[in-house]
């Protein structure tokens, strides 16, 4: 169907008003190309790549060797022809010589990542020949790839998984493991940098194309694994009442256990082989992991998170019984991913399963979480919404966490302060906002849209969690519930499943919004400052009194205010972003009353207020 007039134009207003955005000129470059719009929605020259992974992999839990096989077919979709294909081997963080951002223990220190064999289209290469560069590892075609065309490489490889400096993925105790970036996977070559030749030290997360996985892990017997995708043989692998047991989890709401510590002494879970080997398979997904113990409960339920289809996903929690804190982990599991559902971002719950693993990290993946033990219940549900709200940021997607860390990590954060408070009635979750306050306006503050790869410690800590996050809710107050949702879903429609890139959002929240927010987007996210309101004066008038707030710092903020009368008595009042629209440094905030006012303070939770000497009046 053909747009309405009146609404074409108002997209052509909105988008010509977006390109006031300052757009450096390799991103200018997309829109000439026609792969990225104004309008915020892909181009009509959009392309990427993806291939297919069939992956062969033995792991031994107690030597920590991870060897196996992977065949890829590669499909070039760009329209350039390509001389060589970029891999990631990001295990050879633990490499010896590596940069890395950290440190790790000497015995993690080893030989890296282990190509033992590389064919191309069939054909066997020189494996001595390969220049490995830490985490990339380029290899050049005997021919050119050209555009629209496949290739199919086949690569043999090993390497032993670390013991300590749990980095993301390892050995979680003995017989327990989180492995996690253990195969070599072909780079992101997209429309903006070519390939992505970031080296992986260990700060800056990742960037990889969607793609289809199918895993084959074999382990020893009594070992249950758990992975990104769908278990395609549980008849094989689980003897039949376990089977029966994760099938009744994935079609009935209330928590199965599935396996419990009884079952655990029984030692009847698997089938009775000396290995098994589990099948998995994950579609449009932008990673594969696994994680394996002989020794860990699981307990499971399912939600309809479509109401139109009545599909469900289930919600996992695997956990040593020794931590007790995992015991309600499956409840705000299923929590967070019916808040996501249906309440923010109000979008269905885009896979099949959402398990969280008890590991020693607190870092998300396609469909699985690996989250370390925590000391308090709300450290438990924070850490647990967090990292479950990841699945649509940046995983369903689809960003380069490589560059734009805020595109990823401010999502969670916004959605920790929303879903834990629905979790926990009354919980106000400040995670970020504190530091954010102590450290705005130091030399390090540098503004959000500053690459993430040019920051490290605390710039990279604000720029990545609280500082997006705040902006995002002062739109979403901005907006109202309503509106806010339908210029996000805009955004998700464009992108889901592809690579956006910071224009694309903003220029996409503009359409959806029908309105130019690029005053807040430049201020917020472009330029220096800080937030910092004070309280100029109260005076009184024939109707009550005005309270002038002044703008000290550029940020714009909300202005909330407390006012407390002489009889007791306290009212709220709050403004949103927009009194700051215009560039103005003051605005009067009247209240409608005539009542003697005792005291007016400033601020609330959510404005990160960087000096509070001058939010109180006292009256006299």
């Amino acid at each position: 169907m053909k747009f309405p007039a009146l609404l074409a134009a108002s997209l052509l207003s909105v988008s010509a008003l977006a390109q006031q955005l300052p757009v450096p000129l390799n991103l200018q470059a997309t829109y000439a190309k026609g792969t990225r719009s104004a309008t915020g929605a892909p181009g009509p020259n959009y392309w990427q790549n993806t291939a297919d992974y069939d992956i062969a992999v033995r792991f031994d839990p107690a030597t920590r060797r991870v060897a196996g096989t992977v065949d890829i077919s590669y499909q070039n979709l760009s329209p350039d022809s390509l001389r060589q294909l970029q891999f990631k081997l990001y295990l050879n963080y633990y490499q010896k010589g590596a940069p890395r951002a950290g440190r790790i223990a000497p015995e993690d220190v080893n030989e890296g990542v282990q190509i033992e064999s590389l064919t191309l289209d069939g054909q066997p290469q020189d494996v001595s020949k390969l220049r490995i560069q830490a985490t990339n590892m380029p290899v050049r075609l005997p021919k050119a790839l050209a555009s629209g065309r496949a290739t199919k490489v086949r690569i043999a490889y090993s390497y032993t998984l670390n013991k300590g400096s749990h980095m993301r993925t390892g050995e979680v105790e003995p017989n327990a493991a989180f492995v996690a970036y253990f195969f070599p996977r072909v780079a992101v070559y997209d429309d903006i940098d070519g390939w992505n030749v970031f080296d992986y030290n260990g700060s800056q997360e990742f960037y990889n194309d969607f793609c289809t996985f199918r895993a084959a892990i074999t382990v020893p017997r009594n070992f249950v694994v758990w992975a990104t995708g769908d278990l395609q043989n549980p008849d094989q692998v689980l003897t039949k009442k376990y089977a029966r047991r994760l099938q009744d989890a994935e079609r009935k709401d209330a928590i199965t256990s599935i396996i419990t510590e009884a079952d655990l002494k029984r030692q009847d879970i698997t089938a009775a082989n000396a290995e098994n080997t589990w099948r998995f398979e994950a579609r449009n997904v932008t990673d594969f992991v696994f994680a394996t113990t002989d020794h860990y409960v699981w307990q499971a339920s399912s939600l309809v998170v479509d109401p139109a289809t009545q599909r469900r996903t289930r919600v996992d929690a695997v956990y040593n019984p020794r931590h007790k804190d995992f015991e309600e982990v499956v409840q705000f599991n299923r929590q967070t991913v019916q808040a996501m559902s249906y309440t923010f971002p109000k979008w269905p719950f885009p896979y099949s399963h959402e398990t969280v693993f008890d590991g020693l990290d607190q870092m998300e993946y396609p469909m699985m979480v690996n989250d370390n033990p925590v000391e308090t219940r709300d450290d438990a549900i924070t850490l647990t919404d967090h990292e479950v709200f990841h699945t649509m940021f940046p995983f369903y997607m689809g960003t380069n966490e490589t560059k734009y860390a805020w595109m990823d990590e401010g999502w969670a954060t916004i959605g920790e302060w929303i879903i834990s408070g629905i979790i926990k009635p009354g919980f106000e979750d400040d995670y970020g906002i504190a530091p954010y306050a102590k450290g705005s306006a130091q030399e390090f503050d540098v503004p959000i849209t500053t690459l993430s790869t040019q920051q490290s410690g605390t710039a990279l800590f604000l720029n990545s969690y609280p500082k997006p996050a705040l902006g995002y809710l002062y739109v979403k107050d901005l907006l109202g519930d309503e509106l806010f949702t339908k210029a996000l879903h805009t955004y998700i429609r464009n992108w889901n499943g592809k690579h956006p890139m910071p224009y694309d959002f903003f220029n996409s929240m503009n359409t959806g919004a029908g309105q130019n927010l690029n005053w807040f987007w430049q201020r917020w996210f472009f330029d220096g400052g800080y937030p910092d309101l004070a309280i100029a004066s109260v005076t009184k008038t024939a109707t009550g009194h005005d309270i002038l707030v002044q703008a000290k710092g550029t940020k714009p903020v909300p202005v909330d205010l407390t006012v407390t009368y002489t009889d007791g008595k306290t009212e709220k009042l709050h403004r949103t972003i927009a009194v700051w629209q215009a560039g103005n440094s003051s605005v009067t905030v009247p209240v409608a009353t005539t009542k003697a006012v005792k005291r007016v303070e400033l601020g609330s939770t959510w404005v990160p207020d960087k000096n509070k000497a001058d939010n109180v009046w006292e009256g006299k």
